[in-house]
């Protein structure tokens, strides 16, 4: 390819994915909203835009075979904080990739746009929406956007529905958790696979205790390798006893299951910070 665009580079999941990407396109743009990203990789330009505004993110996409949007608000907030990174964000990336002719957009979904289901319910990647937060809203409005492109537009679009990628640090990412080499492998695969239509599929990695069914995304060539369970004794040794009765333990959501609706998700969990640094 000639051009790959990146948004959200600035953030932990896009710090990962600068370098492999940089590899697979002779030019990737790696864009957010940061002064400046650190030492770019062979190949890698730094563009700042904000992804409210349709005219910079028209001309960030300008040229482009693929955008990889990863760009967003990573957390629940109230709902004019989402509003504008998340969901008009969504339109002007799909929008500028239409009026510009791509191929495909790659984009972060996130299992927030379903949360709201059981965790004992076995949900395959065609479950209705069931949000559980703004943000999960976003994230419905955006896959239903990417199917609304593609049927009336033509324009491709795989959502990775991402469940937990970061560090185990909980007894939930026992079965959620999505390993850094393979949320690069399923990004790797939604741009090379030759034709994907509007497509959603769950990045989670091959944990014992996988809660969702991935199985109509196979076609993707998706084959994830690490499994959690190396982490489970450990884990589950220090794991206080969960409330069978509080959302954030039976949910898929997981704590985001349980916030106040404007409250933040990220604050109820230990996330660490492990941004790659360039």
């Amino acid at each position: 390819m000639k051009k790959l665009v990146l948004t959200g580079a600035a953030g932990r999941l896009g710090s990962y994915l600068r370098e492999p990407l940089s590899k697979l396109a002779d030019q990737l743009v790696s864009s957010d909203i940061v002064e400046e990203l650190g030492t770019l990789y062979p190949g890698e330009t730094y563009v700042r835009a904000d992804l409210g505004k349709y005219e910079e993110i028209h001309r960030l996409l300008e040229g482009a075979d693929m955008v990889i949007h990863f760009g967003a608000r990573a957390d629940e907030a109230p709902f004019n904080t989402i509003l504008g990174p998340n969901i008009i964000g969504a339109y002007n990336v799909w929008e500028a990739a239409y009026k510009n002719g791509l191929r495909r957009v790659v984009y972060a979904s996130s299992i927030h746009a379903v949360g709201m289901h059981p965790k004992t319910d076995f949900i395959g990647t065609d479950v209705r929406h069931r949000p559980d937060t703004y943000y999960g809203l976003a994230k419905c409005f955006a896959e239903d956007l990417a199917s609304l492109y593609w049927d009336k537009r033509g324009l491709e679009a795989v959502c990775l529905r991402i469940i937990s990628c970061a560090q185990v640090t909980n007894a939930r990412a026992l079965g959620t958790w999505l390993s850094y080499d393979d949320l690069i492998h399923l990004v790797e695969q939604a741009i090379s696979t030759p034709t994907t239509g509007f497509s959603i599929v769950y990045g989670v990695s091959n944990n014992d205790r996988v809660p969702v069914d991935n199985s109509k995304a196979s076609f993707l060539g998706y084959r994830p390798r690490d499994n959690a369970e190396q982490f489970a004794e450990k884990i589950l040794a220090e794991a206080p006893p969960q409330d069978p009765r509080d959302p954030g333990h039976t949910c898929h959501g997981g704590p985001f299951a349980s916030v106040e609706l404007g409250e933040s998700g990220v604050a109820t969990m230990n996330i660490i910070d492990d941004t790659k640094k360039t």
